[in-house]
C-alpha cells in the first residue's frame, strides 16, 4: 500500500485526523479538492467570528458614550473592509492547517477524492489527471454544504447561501433570513449590527429551536430589542424578484405576509457532500444522506470509515475532530471509549451568546427525571454590570435523585468561553455541591455558574 491512512477532506475532522495518524507513527496522505482546512477554516466558524467581532467593535463604538468616552464624528460599518479582514483571517488559518501538514509529513494531495474497491482513491487534480493510491485504511471526511429548498433556490445575486453572505461587498438595506439556527442567527445579528434591516423567518415555535426554551425566548427578545424582525412558526413560500427588489411570501399563523428586501439568505441547514465519491462502486452504504459507521467510524466495507457531518451526530467542527481521533487511534490499535455524543457542548455567537450542554429542562422532564433546576442573571453579576452586558443568565439542571448533572444552558456575553465547564464537570461526574465548593474568581462572568448550582440546590447567595 501507498500509504497507511488516506483522509479525503482537510476539514476539522479530516485535517486533524490525518495529524492524529501521523503522530502514531502511520504514513498519511490528505486529499483535498479545494482550500485546506474545509468550509470551518474559510467559509464558516473562523471568517464568520472575524466578521461578528467586527460588529462587536462597532455597537463599542455606537454605545461609547455608555461607557464615557466622546469620539468625534460618528462611526460607520465598511463591510468590504470588515470582508476584506474575515477572508485575511481564513486565509491564515488555512496557511497554519498546511504547515501543521508538513511539520507532520504527511502528504498534501490536491484534488477530488473517490473511493473504489480494493483500498483505493481515485484522484482528479485541475488538469483533469487521474491518479490511484491505495491505503490500507481510508477516511472519509468530506463534509457538507449549504441545503438548498426547492422554493428557494440560490442564485448568489438575490438568494444567498453562507458563502456569498460573508463576502458581500455592497451592504444591503434590508434582508430577510430563513432559519434560525446558528448559522442563520449568527448572520441576522451581523447585518442588524452593521445597520441592516433584518428579518428572521423561524419555521418552528421558537428561534434557535434545539436550544433550552428560555434561552430561545431570550435571545428573542434581545433580537427585537437590537430591531431585528423576528417570524416564527412561519414558513417562506416564495420569493418573486421584481425589479433590484426581492417579494418573499411567508405565511405566518395568522395571515400571509409579502416582506419586500434586497437579499434573502437562506441558512435552512446543510446537505452531506456523498455525490460522486464512490460510494455505490465500493459498496458503502448510506441512509437518509449519512454514511452507516459503528461507534468507531468503521463502514460496513472493511478498511474504509466515514467521520464529521456526513454521519450521524451534531455536525460541528469540534465533534468531527474528535470523531476523527478516536477513529485514528482504534486504527492504531489503542484502547478508546466511544465518544459521549450526550456531552457535546454547542455554541452560537451572536449577542448575546448562547452555549449549552446535554439535556433541556424539557427533555429531563420527558425522560422522567425529577428535576432541580437554577438559574442566575447576569443582572445580578458584578462583572456583567461592570461590562454593561447584563442580558441573559445561566442555567443549570440536576437529578434531584442522584445529583446527576443533566444540562446546563448559558445565554450572555462570553459565555461561549465557560460552557467547558460543565463538559468536564459532566465528564467527570462532579455534583453540585463540588461545584458550589470549589471557588470561582472574582469579578467573573464564571461565577454565575456557581451561583446558578447553589440556586438549584437553594443555597444562593447573590440573589
Amino acid at each position: 500500500m501507498d500509504y497507511d491512512v488516506i483522509v479525503i477532506g482537510s476539514g476539522p475532522g479530516g485535517y486533524v485526523a490525518a495529524i492524529r495518524a501521523s503522530q502514531l507513527g502511520l504514513k498519511t496522505a490528505v486529499v483535498e479538492k479545494s482550500e485546506l482546512g474545509g468550509v470551518c477554516l474559510n467559509w464558516g466558524c473562523i471568517p464568520t467570528k472575524a466578521l461578528l467581532k467586527s460588529a462587536q467593535v462597532f455597537n463599542y463604538l455606537k454605545h461609547a458614550g455608555d461607557y464615557g468616552i466622546v469620539l468625534d464624528g460618528s462611526a460607520s460599518a465598511d463591510l468590504p473592509e470588515m470582508v476584506k479582514r474575515s477572508r485575511g483571517v481564513a486565509d491564515g488559518m488555512s496557511k497554519g492547517i498546511q504547515f501543521l501538514l508538513k511539520k507532520n509529513k504527511i502528504d498534501h494531495i490536491q484534488g477530488f477524492g473517490k473511493v473504489k474497491p480494493g483500498k483505493q482513491v481515485e484522484v482528479t487534480d485541475a488538469e483533469g489527471k487521474i491518479s490511484v493510491l491505495t491505503a490500507t485504511n481510508i477516511i472519509i471526511a468530506t463534509g457538507a454544504r449549504s441545503r438548498e429548498l426547492p422554493n428557494l433556490k440560490q442564485d448568489g445575486k438575490y438568494i444567498l447561501g453562507y458563502r456569498e453572505a460573508m463576502t458581500l461587498q455592497v451592504k444591503p438595506k434590508s434582508m430577510v433570513v430563513v432559519g434560525s439556527g446558528a448559522i442563520g442567527s449568527e448572520f441576522a445579528h451581523f447585518y442588524n449590527s452593521i445597520g441592516v434591516q433584518v428579518t428572521l423567518v423561524e419555521f418552528l415555535p421558537t428561534i434557535v429551536p434545539i436550544e433550552d426554551e428560555e434561552v430561545s425566548k431570550q435571545l428573542e427578545r434581545s433580537f427585537k430589542k437590537a430591531g431585528i424582525k423576528v417570524m416564527t412558526s412561519s414558513s417562506v413560500e416564495s420569493v418573486e424578484i421584481s425589479g433590484n427588489m426581492c417579494k418573499v411570501t411567508i405565511k405566518t399563523p395568522k395571515a400571509v405576509e409579502i416582506v419586500e428586501c434586497d437579499i434573502v439568505l437562506s441558512a435552512v441547514g446543510i446537505a452531506t457532500n456523498l455525490e460522486g465519491i464512490g460510494l455505490e462502486e465500493t459498496g458503502i452504504k448510506t441512509d437518509k444522506g449519512k454514511v452507516l459507521v459503528d461507534v468507531f467510524y468503521r463502514t460496513n466495507v472493511d478498511g474504509y470509515y466515514a467521520i464529521g457531518d456526513i454521519v450521524s451526530g451534531p455536525a460541528l467542527a469540534h465533534v468531527a475532530s474528535h470523531e476523527g481521533i478516536t477513529c485514528v487511534e482504534k486504527i492504531a490499535g489503542m484502547h478508546v471509549d466511544p465518544i459521549d455524543y450526550g456531552n457535546i457542548p454547542g455554541c452560537t455567537y451572536t449577542s448575546p451568546e448562547i452555549a449549552s450542554v446535554g439535556m433541556t429542562e424539557k427533555a429531563a422532564k420527558d425522560a422522567g427525571y425529577e428535576i432541580k433546576v437554577g438559574k442566575f442573571p447576569f443582572s445580578a453579576s458584578g462583572k456583567a454590570s461592570a461590562a454593561g452586558a447584563k442580558d441573559g443568565f445561566v442555567k443549570v439542571i440536576f437529578d434531584a435523585k442522584y445529583g446527576e448533572w443533566l444540562g446546563a444552558h448559558f445565554i450572555g456575553e462570553n459565555v461561549t468561553e465557560l460552557i467547558a465547564e460543565v463538559v468536564v464537570a459532566r465528564k467527570l461526574e462532579t455534583t453540585g455541591h463540588e461545584i458550589i465548593k470549589s471557588i470561582h474568581p472574582h469579578p467573573t462572568m464564571s461565577e454565575a455558574v456557581m451561583e446558578a448550582v447553589a440556586a438549584a440546590y437553594g443555597e444562593v447567595i447573590h440573589l
